[in-house]
């Protein structure tokens, strides 16, 4: 029988009614039975699946999961074996109970998010809402690993603030579609969203806007309320452990030299004071790319040091081993007029304006390999020459990554034509706010990360990929989750499962296991976009978007 899962495993066989249905009074030959008389038997290492199954499926079916001993019967078992791939799992659930072994701690914590998916949706829920209900594990035998050992989402809550407690729910989606990487973009020219204690007018000043552009920025309307909001060194921790106790990574992004209105603003020096006034300049209120860069001088060094020495010690090396610095969409038209940047570029015997915005890039590479990280940036860092140990993020298209990956760099594949979930899923005159090229949930599932042509030795330095979630036209956790699914599980399989070539995937077959999956998703409160298109709700009418038409070009 079909298990329903996504994403898609390596190997399953089995199958069942979680309900016990087409099995006999005890639960076999369906299932196991899942009640009271269950327990947990977890092998050291995996103590946090343990807590994990327990505060979830606990919840889910009103069920203690005790504790179990080495010879309980009907227990879920828990064990590593390093054998298998890191993040690789085997699942088996006999009349005999259930055993979850994993690679990694993190594999166990995968095979717990497939057994979950194999209990209905119900399980997804916080309380339960059949108590009365008999429940089975169904049989079944999986094993599984994953394809990509970076699967990630990008965030952004820079543009439209996110409350912590969203930003957790998110992690939460992450880990039930066996996504690893959170990309957690925190500052902009719209706002800076974290707090920096040696500097806190990034948040008193930077973190608020007084008003905001509603839709594109060629709109005519304004949300005239003041918009904003930070969080704390603590919340921030939160965040982190969290993220890491779901064996997800957190990829912070402090974006320079670009996209940072938001700290001229809060500290005039960092900008191009020979050019402009920068104590006249506010958050910026509307959308698009800003002419207002940072300087390239020793002050703004400085300053950016102490921001990223805070933000190391707030994402320990074991969850945040890359850190993002942006680098993307710079304008060059104040390098170009400042005797500042042009004394700086003659003064390094710089040829352009390109190579002094490597020469910032290099500079902050050197300090945090230094510190025992890696740093990592969108695709326009590789003008005017990349570091050696930089890796990249594609978004562009291919082309940049192949570049990157041709010269020996790391790589995470985030193409715009294909896994910018901001840009609209259907062409349809009820879609809200409008942006980019029609990404369907097919297109996302036929999208395939590795471009043919590459050499092999190239196509090892794909770490994997992630999908971007850029938040100008989504004011809300509601918008959000409209943009982000149900295409954010077409990705995860794509990321995750062995998939064949992208014309020979089985997308029927995808749609018939996403008719279970939409019953997670409700389960989960999750607000997607149906397949019969948006609900009255989730509409908005008369908001100007940004449609392009026609495929997306190939680059």
């Amino acid at each position: 029988m079909d298990m329903d899962l996504i994403p898609a495993p390596v190997r399953a066989v089995g199958g069942g009614d979680p309900t016990g249905a087409d099995g006999a009074g005890n639960g076999a030959p369906g299932g196991l039975p899942l009640d009271s008389a269950t327990t947990i038997t977890a092998a050291p290492g995996t103590e946090n699946t343990e807590r994990w199954l327990r505060s979830t499926l606990g919840a889910a079916f009103g069920l203690p999961l005790a504790p179990g001993g080495e010879d309980a019967a009907r227990t879920i078992r828990l064990g590593l074996d390093p054998v298998l791939e890191p993040e690789g799992y085997r699942l088996a659930s006999t009349p005999d109970g259930v055993e979850i072994t994993g690679g990694s701690p993190a594999g166990v914590f995968w095979g717990a998010q497939t057994l979950r998916q194999l209990l209905g949706p119900e399980a997804f829920r916080r309380a339960p809402v059949n108590p009365g209900t008999r429940r089975v594990i169904p049989f079944a035998r999986i094993e599984d690993s994953p394809r990509f050992p970076w699967r990630g989402m990008m965030l952004d809550v820079a543009r439209h603030f996110l409350p912590k407690d969203d930003v957790l729910r998110y992690l939460d989606l992450l880990a039930a579609h066996k996504l690893n990487v959170f990309h957690f973009h925190l500052t902009d020219d719209q706002g800076w969203r974290i707090e920096i204690k040696r500097h806190p007018r990034l948040t008193e000043v930077g973190s608020w806007r007084s008003r905001t552009k509603h839709g594109h920025r060629a709109s005519e309307l304004w949300d005239e309320t003041p918009h904003g909001g930070h969080y704390t060194q603590d919340d921030i921790r939160e965040i982190v452990a969290y993220a890491a106790e779901r064996h997800i990574r957190v990829v912070p992004e402090i974006d320079i030299p670009g996209h940072s209105q938001a700290a001229i603003a809060a500290y005039p020096e960092l900008g191009n004071t020979d050019v402009i006034d920068t104590t006249t300049l506010s958050v910026w209120d509307t959308w698009g790319i800003n002419a207002n860069v940072l300087a390239p001088t020793d002050n703004t060094l400085r300053f950016f040091e102490g921001v990223l020495e805070e933000i190391l010690e707030l994402f320990p090396a074991a969850t945040s081993p890359f850190i993002h610095i942006g680098g993307d969409e710079c304008r060059k038209e104040q390098w170009k007029d400042s005797a500042v940047a042009q004394s700086r570029i003659e003064e390094l015997g710089l040829a352009n304006e390109d190579e002094l915005q490597s020469w910032i890039i290099r500079h902050f590479d050197t300090w945090l390999t230094a510190r025992g990280r890696r740093l990592i940036g969108w695709d326009e860092i590789l003008e005017g020459g990349l570091p050696a140990g930089a890796a990249v993020s594609s978004w562009r298209g291919y082309g940049g990554g192949v570049t990157a990956a041709e010269a020996g760099h790391d790589v995470v594949m985030c193409p715009e034509q294909h896994v910018y979930l901001d840009h609209r899923q259907d062409g349809g005159p009820d879609e809200p706010m409008p942006i980019g090229f029609i990404r369907t949930l097919e297109d996302v599932y036929r999208f395939e990360p590795v471009p043919p042509g590459l050499s092999e030795e190239a196509a090892r330095h794909i770490l994997g990929t992630q999908a971007n979630v850029w938040t100008e036209v989504m004011q809300n956790r509601a918008r959000v989750d409209y943009q982000v699914f149900p295409r954010l599980a077409a990705f995860a399989e794509v990321a995750w499962s062995p998939l064949p070539a992208s014309a020979d995937r089985d997308f029927a077959a995808f749609e018939r296991r996403m008719t279970a999956h939409y019953a997670r998703l409700d389960a989960l409160g999750v607000d997607y976009r149906p397949p019969s298109g948006p609900l009255p709700r989730q509409q908005r009418p008369g908001v100007l978007g940004r449609p392009l038409e026609g495929p997306p070009p190939k680059v």
